[in-house]
């Protein structure tokens, strides 16, 4: 076995130094995207920065630091290139089959306004989409939608990240909230409930920040009974389900009442003026032609039900175990279905350092490497049923085996870029996370005594940002928060889940994500314009989740829930 070697987060002696230091690959990433340097080229000198970072200032290997980098690299191609790359072939299968033109149309029946459709698609269906899936789906089918539906590439892709917010705590039926139970050892249905406590607020506000971006106060104030009826009602049971069943259907449950409740509302009532993108002449937003039939409205949905039911069907765990070859009752695709190997170079090499009050420095070593495996469910992962899906719509949809063949080959064409630079990015954050450098910067954090509520959700923040994911931000920072809380003489409940509600607003601006969305929506290289897009949106929500755990905290602490 080679030789272990413990992290170090304070190389150079100075707190502030060496999280500055730690931070410069992700100042360098968002910095080049912002200026407008291609996500590749940017991801790869971000890639670059990390390793030095690890290598010069952490003192990590060089070998195990490659190796991290490599991980991430493969993590980045499968699961996540692999959901980006199926969600958009199967939007292309169905604009190939021209029956996109009619699930444009029926959208359109339902309210030809720009604003409505964005609720109803990127909000309320992007939410059901992450109670399902998670991972990313939500944003690449969203975007795709939102782009077929004919919106602006930069609006489709930036309302569709920032919709993606409040459900993401709940996501992949509540995988967040149950890895940072685990990580915390606090019981989920308590973190379950303090997160329904604090994210239902937002998704009252979510609606109608997004209406506002799009039309400003003057277009929010024409449509706002229904904007309040998608934001209230997904609350009320993101709220219910959150505190009296737990977290695994909040989303699901939330997202599908919130569609039903909106688009039956939009039965009865519509905005008086019709708004549509100023660049945009309204006949382009109304259907020019008579509204299509039921019939017809089944026929071209059915691909996108069955997406929905599919991603459901593989994100529940009994059959997700199932397709992995049975944890205690092994199945005949046991072995087979579900691959795990050692990641060379990297496996029980690393030593991760938790915090110790009385221990030299305040850090003591684990007495455990860690290990680090990668897992290839080819079977179970969430990209393998969006590509089922493709098929069974392939055949619903009467495309032939040549023409199904040539769109595989051009989509994979269209997004090699993509998958590329979504590998550098999982690559860079996969080196910052072994190399330590995620603990240096949010040990800055735990500087802040009174004030740390505050900061609490700004550190999930940051970790979904460099992690691109929720549920990795609560692995990585879960047990921190823990103990700082308890040294702080802050209840651990509500610090621990705003870890998780904090960090579902960096998820509009973490890398992954960005790529993702400008990948779904056509726009290679417009990466730094969609970051620059949603930047603002997600610090500003951050804090507000900030101020509100502060105020929970200090205010009305009697409103965490105990055991």
């Amino acid at each position: 076995m080679a030789s272990t070697w413990a992290q170090v987060y304070n190389p150079f002696g100075m707190t502030w130094l060496s999280a500055l230091v730690a931070g410069i690959p992700i100042l360098v990433l968002l910095g080049l995207l912002a200026a407008g340097v291609s996500a590749p080229r940017a991801a790869l000198v971000g890639l670059v920065s990390a390793l030095a970072v690890a290598v010069f200032a952490h003192q990590m290997p060089i070998v195990p630091a490659l190796a991290a980098a490599g991980y991430g690299a493969c993590y980045g191609l499968f699961p996540i290139g692999w959901i980006v790359f199926a969600a958009v072939f199967l939007y292309h299968l169905t604009v190939r089959s021209g029956q996109f033109e009619i699930v444009k149309r029926s959208v359109a029946a339902v309210s030809p306004d720009r604003r409505m459709q964005a609720l109803l698609i990127a909000f309320s269906f992007g939410a059901f989409l992450e109670g399902a899936a998670g991972f990313g789906t939500p944003v690449a089918i969203s975007a795709a939608l939102l782009i077929g539906l004919g919106f602006t590439p930069l609006y489709a892709a930036g309302l569709a990240l920032l919709a993606n917010t409040s459900p993401v705590a709940f996501g992949a039926l509540g995988t967040p909230i149950a890895a940072l139970a685990k990580v915390s050892d606090i019981d989920p249905m308590l973190l379950s409930q303090m997160a329904g406590r604090q994210l239902p607020l937002f998704s009252l506000v979510i609606p109608a920040w997004l209406v506002f971006v799009m039309s400003g106060w003057k277009g929010l104030k024409g449509c706002w009974p229904a904007v309040f009826v998608c934001g209230s009602s997904f609350a009320a049971i993101q709220f219910a389900v959150s505190n009296f069943h737990g977290p695994m259907l909040v989303d699901v449950a939330g997202g599908l009442g919130s569609l039903v409740a909106t688009a039956v509302f939009l039965k009865f009532w519509q905005p008086r003026e019709v708004w549509h993108f100023p660049d945009e002449a309204p006949n382009e937003v109304r259907a020019d032609v008579a509204p299509p039939t039921r019939a017809q409205v089944a026929y071209a949905w059915t691909p996108w039900v069955v997406l929905s039911a599919m991603v459901f069907l593989w994100g529940w765990p009994s059959w997700k175990d199932a397709l992995n070859g049975g944890k205690n009752e092994p199945n005949f695709l046991h072995g087979i279905s579900a691959l795990k190997w050692e990641v060379p170079f990297l496996h029980q090499v690393v030593r991760r350092v938790e915090p110790a009050p009385g221990a030299p420095g305040g850090w003591q070593a684990t007495l455990k490497p860690e290990d680090v495996y990668y897992d290839f469910n080819w079977l179970s992962a969430t990209g393998t049923a969006i590509f089922l899906a493709a098929v069974m719509a392939a055949f619903w949809l009467r495309i032939g085996v040549r023409a199904f063949v040539r769109q595989f080959g051009e989509t994979l064409y269209k997004v090699r870029w993509a998958l590329a630079t979504i590998a550098c990015m999982l690559a860079l954050a996969r080196t910052t996370t072994y190399s330590g450098a995620d603990v240096t910067l949010s040990a800055a954090f735990t500087w802040t005594g009174w004030f740390y509520p505050f900061f609490a959700p700004l550190l999930g923040w940051l970790g979904v940002a460099l992690t691109g994911s929720d549920t990795s931000a609560n692995v990585l920072f879960g047990n921190l928060q823990h103990v700082t809380a308890k040294r702080l003489g802050l209840d651990p409940v509500l610090i621990v889940a705003s870890n998780s509600t904090g960090g579902v607003m960096g998820k509009m601006i973490d890398a992954q994500s960005i790529v993702v969305a400008a990948t779904a929506t056509g726009q290679p290289g417009g990466e730094g314009q969609i970051l620059r897009f949603v930047f603002f949106h997600s610090l500003a929500l951050a804090a507000l989740m900030g101020l509100l755990t502060l105020f929970q905290a200090h205010a009305l602490p009697e409103i965490i829930p105990s055991p």
